[in-house]
C-alpha cells in the first residue's frame, strides 16, 4: 500500500504578521462598535450635574458661572419672597385646592397656571433650543430653592456650568425618568424670554418662577402638561 505524502503548506515570512495586525484590526472595529452603541444608547441628561449629585437646595458663594462657554455673573442672594420653609407640606399630599393644573405652551413659549377654569398665572418661559424640552404628563418630584446647572458640549459652545440656579422644580414620568434632569426653573444667564433658549428645561424669570414654585410647592398631585411645537431658531 502506498504512504500519502502530505505536503506542508509554505507560508510567507510575513504570514504572522498579517494575521497580528487583521486580528488586531478586528478588535479595533469591535470596540468602536461597543462605543458608539453605548454613547448612542446613553439617553441625553439635561442637566448632568444636579440630576445627579447636586439636590441639597443650599446656596454656594461663588460669584461667576458659565453660558455658551462665556462667564456670566451670578446675582446675590435675594431674600426668600415667601416663607416655604414653613409651609408644612408632606410630599405628595395634595393641597386644599385639588383643581390646580400647570401648562407649559411649546408654541407659545409661556406657562400657565390654572385653578379650575380660573388662569391664576400667565408668564413668558423659555424652552429647549439646542435640545427639546419633552411633552407629556408630567409631576414635579423636588422643589429646590437653589441647585447647580451643568451640562452642553465645550466643542461646540453650547456648555454651561450654573451655580445657583434659583427655585428649580425638577419634573418627571414614565418615558421620562428623574435622571433625565428636566426642570422648570429661573434663568439669570440671559433675559429672552418668549424665545427658546435652554438645553431642554423651561427657563423663567426670577420673580416669575418664585410664583409658581410657591404655588406649586411639594404638591407633586398637580398634573404639568407640556404641549406644543418649539419655534424653529431665526
Amino acid at each position: 500500500m502506498s504512504k500519502k505524502v502530505i505536503k506542508s503548506v509554505k507560508r510567507g515570512k510575513n504570514y504572522a504578521l498579517k494575521l497580528s495586525v487583521l486580528a488586531f484590526g478586528v478588535l479595533v472595529v469591535a470596540l468602536g462598535l461597543t462605543v458608539y452603541l453605548n454613547v448612542a444608547a446613553k439617553e441625553f441628561c439635561a442637566n448632568s450635574i444636579s440630576c445627579i449629585t447636586d439636590l441639597s437646595g443650599q446656596r454656594t458663594d461663588e460669584t461667576k458661572g458659565v453660558y455658551l462657554g462665556k462667564k456670566v455673573a451670578v446675582p446675590e442672594e435675594k431674600p426668600t419672597q415667601y416663607a416655604l420653609e414653613d409651609t408644612q407640606y408632606v410630599l405628595g399630599e395634595a393641597t386644599s385646592n385639588t383643581n390646580k393644573r400647570l401648562y407649559v405652551d411649546l408654541t407659545q413659549q409661556k406657562i400657565l397656571a390654572f385653578e379650575g377654569d380660573k388662569l391664576i398665572y400667565d408668564f413668558p418661559v423659555s424652552t429647549g433650543k439646542w435640545y427639546l424640552t419633552p411633552t407629556g404628563e408630567f409631576r414635579i418630584w423636588t422643589w429646590l430653592r437653589y441647585t447647580r446647572m451643568s451640562g452642553g458640549n465645550k466643542a461646540n459652545g453650547t456648555y454651561y456650568n450654573l451655580p445657583n440656579v434659583p427655585y428649580t422644580m425638577f419634573f418627571a414620568n414614565a418615558k421620562v425618568p428623574k435622571y433625565r434632569g428636566y426642570g422648570i426653573h429661573g434663568a439669570y444667564w440671559h433675559n429672552n424670554f418668549g424665545t427658546p433658549m435652554s438645553h431642554g428645561c423651561v427657563n423663567m424669570r426670577e420673580e416669575d418662577v418664585a410664583k409658581i414654585y410657591e404655588w406649586t410647592f411639594k404638591d407633586q398631585s398637580i398634573p404639568l402638561v407640556i404641549y406644543g411645537t418649539t419655534p424653529k431658531p431665526v
